[in-house]
C-alpha cells in the first residue's frame, strides 16, 4: 500500500505541522487564543452570576451579546446582526427572545417605514445599568487577583491588538497630547 503524497508544508528545524500536532496535542492548550477564550468565558460566567444574583435570572449569556450590540439610541436589525457577526434570520429570533422577556421592542424607522429598530424598553434599560454594575464588579475581582497594573496592561494591550496599534504608535500618540 502506497501512501499519498504530504501536502504538509515543513517547518523551520525540519518538522511538519502534522507532525508536531500527532506528536503532541497539547499545543492547543497553550495558545493566546485558548487563553483569551477561557478568559472571557470565565469573566463572563462571574457577570451572569453577578445578575442572577440581582434579580436577572432569565438572563443569558447570548441575551448580552445582543445588548452589546444594540445602540441605547436604537439599533435596525440587519445592522445588530453585522455587528454581532451572525445571520438577519439568528439575530430575529434573538431579539424574539429578548422581547419575551421585555429587554428590548421593534418600533417603526421614522426614515423608512419598511424597517423596525430595536430598542431597549424601560425594564431593558433597568437591565443595562444592572450589567455596567455586574461587569465593574466581576473586573474589581479581576483587579484583586491579577493586581491593578497588570489589569491596566492587559486591558491596553487588548484594546492596542484590537485596533491595531504597536506600543511605539501608542507612545507617540500619548507624546503629543
Amino acid at each position: 500500500m502506497s501512501e499519498a503524497p504530504s501536502t504538509t508544508r515543513r517547518r523551520a528545524g525540519g518538522a511538519s505541522s502534522t507532525a508536531r500536532a500527532g506528536a503532541d496535542p497539547s499545543w492547543r492548550y497553550t495558545t493566546i487564543g485558548r487563553y483569551l477564550h477561557n478568559a472571557a468565558r470565565k469573566f463572563d460566567a462571574r457577570v451572569l452570576a453577578i445578575l442572577s444574583e440581582q434579580g436577572w435570572e432569565e438572563v443569558r449569556l447570548v441575551h448580552i451579546n445582543l445588548t452589546r450590540a444594540l445602540d441605547f439610541s436604537g439599533t435596525r436589525l440587519t445592522e445588530l446582526a453585522k455587528r454581532a457577526a451572525m445571520t438577519k434570520q439568528a439575530m430575529g429570533e434573538l431579539v424574539d427572545e429578548c422581547e419575551r422577556i421585555e429587554l428590548v421592542r421593534r418600533i417603526a424607522d421614522p426614515t423608512d417605514g419598511r424597517a423596525k429598530i430595536v430598542t431597549f424598553t424601560p425594564r431593558g434599560k433597568r437591565f443595562m445599568n444592572a450589567f455596567r454594575q455586574a461587569l465593574e464588579a466581576a473586573e474589581e475581582e479581576m483587579v484583586f487577583q491579577l493586581g491593578g497594573a497588570r489589569m491596566d496592561e492587559i486591558k491596553q494591550s487588548l484594546a492596542d491588538y484590537a485596533a491595531g496599534t504597536r506600543p511605539a504608535e501608542r507612545a507617540a500618540r500619548v507624546r503629543v497630547k
